[in-house]
């Protein structure tokens, strides 16, 4: 996936790295939703690149390479 730019308000401490995903259109898609739903709970603009990050957090934490 390839974004723009990111929003200071979602940074960290962490250095993001520039890369190329392809993703299934569904997958594209779901994030999208996702993103949309975090808009009007949390009241502020989530990339498609900020919920890949969320997802790809979530599964690395499940699987015990993060914490």
């Amino acid at each position: 996936m390839h974004e723009d730019h990111d929003h200071p308000e979602h940074s960290h401490s962490e250095v993001l790295k520039r890369i190329t995903v392809m993703l299934e259109e569904d997958q594209v898609e779901s994030l999208k939703e996702l993103a949309e739903e975090y808009r009007k709970k949390l009241g502020q603009r989530w990339t498609l690149s900020a919920m890949l990050r969320v997802a790809v957090g979530d599964f690395l934490n499940r699987m015990g390479k993060i914490t």
